[in-house]
């Protein structure tokens, strides 16, 4: 036999579960455990008491009812009774001894007792006998324990003998079904999961702080919930709506104070800032709800479960009502059994009587009181079940008492958990709902970042850049630290990666910014911050994957000089973009767009008053329409690079005040119509390297005032005398073709400042070359030059020369005259250098200095 508390371990659940049982289920466990007591008390009963007793029935009863017997025949006897009347009967049952059972008129001891004759004291035995009552049975004490078991299982309803076990059985039914969705694996891992989360959420400082800023902001309903001080501050909130900029109030430092709602006291932090590890574990309890409800809201199942579970409970309500009901009145006291073992016994019926007959029937109508309770209890959880959409949970009470009115409404089972949480307390999901809101994940991030990014540690990631500016770059971070915009003499602010960047009216502190970069950064700003960019920024960088990430008050900065676009911008995209906001830059001059354009978009022509330099940068798109160029009139530089070009647009032709053309990374072959450049009047700059020139036209002359040309990494041969004809020409690069002569026409460039040739196939360098005295630079490196003419001492302006990756000998001494060449100036191998005399060597390692002091 097992003990109560082995079956009630069958209802045993985690106690951290209780928060998902409902009053009702609560009531139906300790009703369950009420009727495992009934079972195991009728059981132990039925095992050490339940007993029936028995007794023939004579055939002459009914007349000895009228005439007394006065013969031993109709006596009765108490040798077979199992009750018993004390030592005489006993005394009698041995005096009497045994009889044959075949013989029933005839006394025991006068047909077969050899001790029975008759004595002097014959009357006092008919005393006795005529003072005595009953009948004699002639059975003996085994014949009777035989009828009695007999007739236990003859007379008696079976649910008399069996009611303990019926009972035990539908009670283990009734709880297995009460706790099956706690045990199903395919729930009971996700219950398990909610109850844990749940429990952190409850306890987690950052939901106690939130909600106590929550209370602060409330009016009268909050303030009779704020116990424990007369007198407390108010606050501001510091969330806003996402759509639109508008300015707020930083957020201010906090009084300790505690929240009460009809729950134990919860003192709050007196400060703004969590602990560190209180925000890391905030901060992972979002990543978990967020993934919790992602895997929750997918499937009904735990919903279904928890429904079938409750209908089968009613059905077996109804169930064991039905048949029960029916055997209230079959158990009685008295029963009539008819063995048919006459051979046996020598009588046919008998009448016997349950000693347990009226404490089962008052067990048994308890127990069906039990069961009507618990069915009643059924009926209810069904009507509850139906009478709202369980699948649905809304948190609009939450979002009208918070701050949080972002707030998501859930489904399927996250919504059922958290209106089983409601029967239990409703505070739970009030505090599950903070994880939910991404304001208040904002805040925590928000509150985190500060603590951790000072304005100590954000002064020291200040660094200068190449144009000796103040730089400050931040990468990957939650948000932008408030400290950020205490760092008033910043020139240059970078965010890279950060999507929730938010900028405050704090910024108008930062007077010396004026460069912005935007990395992947869709920041939201305040009213007040806006006006404050739109009248003192100057340089923007926005990076983005989708024009999505574009903020929408970038169009609107009128004071914008410079514009830098740098992502995906097809064709199909173009009308996305906004451009056509750009008419309210009115003082843009520059814009430099990297992406993939079919096409140029026709709105650029808002800004094509005042736009000076216009640079598209495609990722290998092939740039097809050109036509919006035309009305750039004011356009003096202009680069298209890796736009997949095969010749020169003639949109470019109509540029008349452009000065500088830059065509780089095409697939030029022919520049035939450079001759149309002599309109450019302008032009001084002509870029057209990394492409697949092979021949320059003679018709370059027309091109008068240029001084860049630019034309390396191309497929040149030769070099035509029309290109020193161009007698302003400073700067001649054709670096990286296939040139194997440099003509002695070179000498008509004068003004030749600049000269690269590195990466070609020359041998010999002409002497005229060295009459371009006005020579800077001369790049030579990486061809087959086998020595160096004494005239490069002529070359008085020479700073850099470049002769590595040639087949040279020696260096000649005259590299001495070059006052301004330094070594640092001189690229060459080691062994070369070591060539040249000591004393040129020595003047080659004088500081630069020194000849500016003489007045070089």
């Amino acid at each position: 036999m097992f003990t109560l508390a082995e079956v009630a371990s069958l209802n045993d659940i985690q106690p951290t579960y209780r928060i998902l049982k409902p009053w009702w289920d609560v009531f139906m466990d300790y009703l369950a455990v009420v009727m495992l007591m009934v079972a195991i008390f009728a059981g132990t009963m039925q095992l050490t008491k339940d007993q029936v007793v028995c007794l023939p029935v004579l055939q002459s009863t009914v007349n000895s009812k009228t005439q007394p017997s006065t013969s031993g025949k109709a006596d009765f006897t108490t040798v077979g009774t199992t009750t018993g009347q004390g030592e005489a009967a006993s005394t009698r049952t041995v005096s009497f001894g045994s009889a044959p059972t075949v013989t029933p008129d005839v006394p025991l001891s006068r047909a077969t007792s050899p001790q029975y004759q008759p004595t002097e004291s014959g009357q006092e035995l008919k005393e006795e006998r005529k003072d005595s009552s009953g009948r004699k049975t002639n059975l003996d004490f085994q014949q009777y324990v035989f009828i009695n078991q007999m007739c236990y299982h003859l007379a008696l309803p079976w649910y008399s003998k069996y009611f303990p076990y019926l009972v035990l059985i539908h009670t283990i039914i009734l709880i297995v079904s009460s706790n099956f969705w706690f045990k199903y694996p395919k729930t009971c891992s996700k219950i398990e999961h909610f109850v844990s989360i749940l429990g952190k959420c409850f306890e987690s400082p950052w939901t106690t702080k939130a909600l106590s800023e929550t209370a602060c902001e409330d009016s009268e309903e909050n303030k009779q919930r704020l116990t424990g001080a007369q007198s407390l501050p108010k606050y501001v909130s510091t969330s806003s709506d996402e759509g639109s900029p508008s300015a707020s109030t930083p957020m201010i430092t906090k009084s300790g104070f505690k929240f009460s709602a009809d729950k134990p006291m919860i003192e709050v932090p007196s400060v703004t800032i969590l602990d560190k590890k209180d925000g890391e574990q905030a901060k992972a309890l979002f990543e978990k709800v967020r993934k919790f409800r992602a895997h929750v809201e997918d499937s009904d199942l735990i919903y279904k479960l928890y429904v079938g579970q409750t209908i089968i409970k009613t059905f077996k309500f109804i169930f064991i009502l039905c048949y029960t009901a029916n055997f209230v009145n079959t158990i009685s006291f008295e029963h009539i059994c008819n063995p048919k073992v006459e051979h046996l016994i020598g009588y046919t019926q008998f009448e016997c009587t349950h000693n347990m007959a009226y404490m089962l029937k008052k067990l048994l109508i308890s127990y069906i009181s039990l069961i009507c309770v618990y069915g009643f209890i059924c009926l209810y959880t069904l009507f509850w079940l139906f009478r709202i959409p369980l699948k649905e949970y809304s948190f609009e009470k939450v979002r009208e008492e918070s701050s949080f009115s972002d707030i998501p409404d859930v489904k399927n089972d996250f919504a059922f958990l958290l209106h089983m949480v409601d029967q239990y307390d409703q505070l739970y999901s009030k505090r599950f709902g903070v994880f939910l809101s991404e304001v208040s994940e904002n805040k925590l991030r928000e509150i985190s970042l500060n603590h951790e990014w000072t304005f100590e540690k954000l002064r020291q990631h200040v660094s200068r850049n190449a144009q000796d500016k103040q730089e400050l770059h931040l990468f990957m971070l939650s948000g932008v630290p408030d400290a950020v915009f205490d760092l008033t003499d910043l020139d240059v602010l970078k965010l890279e990666l950060i999507p929730e960047a938010k900028i405050p009216a704090k910024i108008s502190q930062m007077t010396n910014l004026q460069e912005l970069h935007l990395c992947h950064c869709p920041a939201k700003v305040e009213q007040t911050a806006f006006s404050f960019l739109r009248d003192h920024l100057r340089c923007l960088y926005v990076k983005f994957t989708d024009v999505a990430e574009i903020p929408a008050w970038v169009y609107l900065l009128k004071n914008l000089r410079e514009l830098y676009l740098i992502g995906n911008l097809n064709s199909e995209n173009n009308k996305m973009i906004g451009l056509e906001s750009l008419r309210e830059l009115r003082h843009l001059k520059i814009l430099h767009v990297k992406s993939n354009l079919t096409k140029i978009p026709p709105n650029i022509t808002d800004v094509a008053p005042h736009l000076t330099k216009l640079v598209i940068h495609n990722d290998g798109t092939k740039l097809l329409v050109l036509n919006s160029l035309k009305k750039m009139m004011n356009v003096a530089e202009l680069e298209l690079q890796n736009c997949e070009l095969e010749r020169i647009p003639h949109a470019i032709f109509s540029l008349s005040n452009l000065q500088e053309l830059d065509l780089k990374s095409n697939s030029i072959r022919t520049i035939e119509e450079i001759i149309s450049f002599q309109h450019l009047k302008r032009l001084t700059c002509l870029k057209l390297w990394h492409n697949k020139i092979v021949n320059i036209p003679s018709s370059i002359t027309h091109v008068k005032n240029l001084e860049s040309l630019y034309l390396s990494n191309n497929k040149l041969e030769s070099l035509p005398a029309a290109v020193f004809s161009l007698q302003k020409l400073r700067c001649l690069d054709v670096s990286y073709n296939s040139i194997a002569v440099i003509p002695m026409e070179i000498s008509l460039l004068q003004n030749l400042q600049h000269f690269h040739i590195t990466g070609n196939k020359v041998e010999v360098l002409p002497k005229q070359l060295f009459k371009c005295v006005k020579l800077r630079t001369l790049s030579l490196g990486q061809n087959c030059i086998t020595s160096i003419p004494d005239k490069v001492g002529q070359l008085l302006q020479l700073t850099h020369l470049e002769l590595k990756g040639n087949c040279i000998d020696r260096l000649p001494a005259t590299l001495g005259q070059c006052q301004l060449l330094r070594k640092g100036g001189l690229v060459v191998e080691d062994h070369l250098f070591d060539t040249l005399p000591s004393e040129v060597k020595e003047v080659l390692n004088q500081d630069t200095s020194i000849p500016f002091a003489n007045g070089i």
